[in-house]
């Protein structure tokens, strides 16, 4: 039998920077800020339901709602196929803005229902439920999942094998988010990569990938930078990105040491080594974005070494 809580569950996932640049689907780190909430609450049916969706133009289905598909899967990983829950979704991540908001959505749900409820999932099984959910609205990749589930900068070494290492976040890393007010579906973003690759870019990509993660482990931000080339989804996907050429441009003049396309976009990230230029390259993009007409938001954040976590004191 299920034990059970007593009081709602509420638990918050961060957002996070998928790929990392060159890193497509093997690179992804948890960023300090906004995030998505899910409050679980006991049904009295079985199964799992939608009790607010967290934006109007999300679906209260539990088929089609990340945080729901990643609930009911715990519950099977968990044989509780049973037991009702109530999801509540609060949203502080943009729609289809390349933060990782399905990701934190499906995180949240999972965790949040195993705490309810008591499961006693593994971060493993917890980590395939949300995977479960973001195949189904996203498309199958980690990059996104393991930062928000466990914080910092994971590395997928191997999906199939579920061979994962965290890499160390430089603590003067400083990363500049700019948002402009557009909408990238991942499955439009996805459909844009190439099928094939010639070898020089598949060998120069994963000279990127290594520098990255030899960059990381070291501390040595102004290699990260460098290595910030991607030469495979970054090329395929800026000409669905109006603006995004010209607040890369405009970013690394300002002083960034590199900059890309977070996730699958529009959201667009850089890296600093300090706050004094980070402030310049968000005005810098910001007025790139403008002056192509999109109003851009921008913040300044870290990497968030704290992944998804309970809230207000409950298990």
């Amino acid at each position: 039998m299920t034990s059970r809580t007593a009081a709602p569950v509420r638990v918050f996932a961060p957002g996070a920077i998928g790929n990392i640049g060159p890193g497509l689907d093997i690179l992804g780190m948890a960023v300090e800020g906004l995030g998505d909430t899910v409050e679980a609450t006991h049904a009295p049916g079985p199964g799992v339901t939608v009790t607010g969706s967290g934006h109007a133009s999300l679906p209260t289905d539990p088929n089609h709602h990340s945080s729901a598909l990643a609930a009911r899967e715990a519950l099977r990983l968990a044989g509780a196929t049973t037991a009702g829950v109530a999801l509540r979704v609060t949203k502080g991540l943009p729609l289809a803005g390349g933060q990782g908001g399905s990701a934190a959505s499906a995180v949240a749900g999972a965790l949040a229902t195993d705490r309810l409820l008591e499961l006693g999932l593994s971060e493993r099984q917890l980590a395939e439920a949300a995977l479960y959910a973001e195949e189904r609205v996203a498309g199958r990749h980690l990059d996104n999942i393991l930062p928000c589930l466990l914080g910092g900068i994971i590395l997928v070494r191997s999906a199939e094998d579920w061979d994962v290492v965290r890499v160390p976040a430089p603590p003067g890393l400083v990363i500049v988010l700019a948002h402009p007010e557009q909408e990238m579906r991942t499955a439009r973003a996805r459909a844009a990569l190439p099928a094939t690759v010639p070898l020089a870019v598949a060998l120069h990509q994963a000279a990127q990938v290594g520098a990255m993660t030899l960059a990381l482990a070291i501390g040595d931000i102004a290699l990260l930078g460098r290595a910030i080339d991607d030469r495979i989804a970054e090329p395929a996907r800026a000409p669905l990105l109006p603006g995004f050429p010209e607040a890369k441009r405009a970013a690394l003049e300002a002083g960034a040491l590199g900059c890309s396309i977070s996730g699958s976009g529009p959201t667009t990230f850089a890296f600093s080594d300090s706050d004094a230029t980070a402030r310049r390259i968000a005005r810098a993009m910001q007025t790139a974005y403008r002056q192509r007409g999109l109003t851009a938001s921008t913040r300044i954040t870290r990497v968030s070494q704290d992944g998804a976590r309970v809230l207000e004191g409950e298990r």
